[in-house]
């Protein structure tokens, strides 16, 4: 082996086997789709806390997605290493919204058809998936469903609010009760036709109402 033999290696090689012109391409175009699923995700965020760092992370996953796909097509061999690779990773971060698994999947595969060459896809296609979601989840229902918490001092006072705020809701279900020796204590969801919620100024002026709390509630329920 000579001098020259040392430096003649196929990792030097692979150097040109992606242009720098379709890389730059690619990754403004990736950092373009990734900014638009980002804006997305913000416009139709419906969590308690909303998180910038996972916006973030749906453009640097777009990105990285594109990079890895433009290596993988370059080099079968490469491509074959890289599964096996990639296999043994294990993300351990807790998805708490179901829609952020959507915007996850939309960013990885919007980097792999468009690395793979196919731009008209990924562009139309994302354009209509963010079209699509600020339609469907920014749509209100037609009743706004709330969580109330009652709490009373004996079964008559509970009759009696039960009674006033079925006059006053659309629907009430009963969720929890709970009962101490002085007390006595209900977890109402109910659903209003419209905001006004001044009749709990009422319902706490009621005799032997302790407390009456209203809860915004945006979890899934059964219509």
């Amino acid at each position: 082996m000579t001098f020259n033999d040392i430096f003649k290696s196929s990792f030097l090689e692979n150097i040109t086997s992606v242009s720098i012109l379709d890389m730059a391409i690619a990754l403004v175009l990736a950092f373009g789709i990734g900014m638009f699923i980002f804006l997305v995700y913000k416009k139709t965020y419906q969590g308690v806390m909303y998180s910038s760092s996972f916006g973030t992370t749906l453009i640097a996953l777009t990105m990285i997605t594109t990079v890895v796909i433009l290596a993988v097509t370059s080099n079968v061999v490469l491509s074959l290493g890289m599964v096996g690779a990639l296999s043994i990773v294990r993300f351990r971060t807790a998805i708490k919204e179901p829609l952020d698994i959507a915007f996850l999947f939309w960013s990885i595969a919007a980097g792999i058809v468009l690395a793979a060459g196919m731009i008209p896809l990924a562009v139309i296609g994302s354009v209509i998936i963010g079209v699509i979601l600020l339609v469907f989840v920014n749509q209100k229902s037609h009743y706004n469903p709330y969580i109330l918490v009652l709490s009373c001092v004996d079964s008559t006072t509970e009759k009696q609010a039960t009674d006033y705020i079925s006059s006053k809701v659309k629907k009430q279900v009963i969720k929890s009760k709970t009962v101490t020796k002085d007390n006595i204590e209900l977890n109402l969801e109910i659903r209003l036709e419209n905001d006004n919620t001044d009749f709990i100024n009422e319902l706490s002026n009621i005799s032997g109402v302790n407390s009456a709390v209203l809860v915004s509630y945006n979890g899934e329920y059964m219509g």
